[in-house]
């Protein structure tokens, strides 16, 4: 009886119960998250995943723009329905050079975690020019007017800077040619050799330490003489999922 005695005491003070409850939330939290920072396998090392081109960022600060996360959700569950309707369950590593990450909480449409590389450039433009023309029970706003919105890259060797400043391993040189990257991704009769070599190498301190195997997307993605914001959100959407090589992907706790 004395314990309840001084439980009822708390419960009818409403400082000191909340006092003790932050207490306790505080500990909580020290316990599950301080940990994390002296795993090394709390981000499992995975071959591929590389810091996004120029275009891809830009395409990304459109996609945060226009809200689509409030819809579309970036985070496959390990969980069999999942797994079976959207692909390979996601990877903490492949959202390690996200400023912020995308993995969301609601899903009005699919998941877009594999989306790249699934549907052409072509079906993107009719998507995003109007949703029903390809998923008729759609309820997608149009966005048609990203293909009007001509865009020059003016601030992307910014955007870049400040991403490595948040520990995203741009080079110097990627930063360096951050526009001349930006722009020949999306014209397929420019020299992109830079740019391919730039973001399928990684390079620490002057030296090239591992290949990553997949390539850049160079192409005119929207269709379009003018760079778009149609052709960077399209080249951002179809790089999504696509860096890891899942056929030969082993987890740790198999290994």
């Amino acid at each position: 009886m004395a314990f309840l005695d001084k439980h009822k005491a708390i419960e009818t003070h409403a400082t000191l119960l909340m006092v003790l409850s932050l207490l306790v939330v505080t500990i909580g939290g020290i316990v599950q998250i301080v940990p994390l920072f002296y795993l090394e396998n709390t981000i499992e090392k995975v071959e591929g995943v590389r810091p996004y081109t120029p275009l891809e960022l830009a395409g990304r600060s459109i996609y945060i723009r226009e809200g689509c996360y409030n819809c579309h959700s970036q985070m496959i569950r390990p969980m069999r329905d999942e797994v079976e309707r959207y692909g390979h369950y996601s990877l903490a590593a492949e959202s390690m050079y996200d400023r912020p990450f995308q993995w969301g909480s609601k899903r009005t449409g699919p998941d877009l975690a594999r989306v790249g590389g699934r549907y052409s450039d072509e079906w993107h433009q009719d998507h995003f020019t109007n949703a029903k023309s390809v998923v008729p029970e759609s309820v997608m706003p149009p966005y048609g007017f990203l293909a009007n919105n001509v865009i020059d890259g003016k601030y992307i060797q910014d955007v870049l800077i400040t991403n490595r400043l948040t520990g995203v391993p741009y080079t110097d040189a990627m930063v360096e040619n951050a526009l001349a990257d930006f722009t020949a991704q999306a014209d397929p009769n420019a020299d992109g050799a830079g740019l391919t070599d730039r973001y399928t190498w990684k390079e620490e301190n002057g030296v090239v330490t591992q290949a990553f195997p997949k390539t850049i997307n160079i192409r005119n993605f929207d269709g379009q003489p003018e760079l778009t914001e149609m052709d960077a959100l399209i080249a951002y959407i179809q790089v999504l999922g696509t860096m890891v090589d899942f056929s030969t992907f082993t987890p740790v706790a198999n290994r």
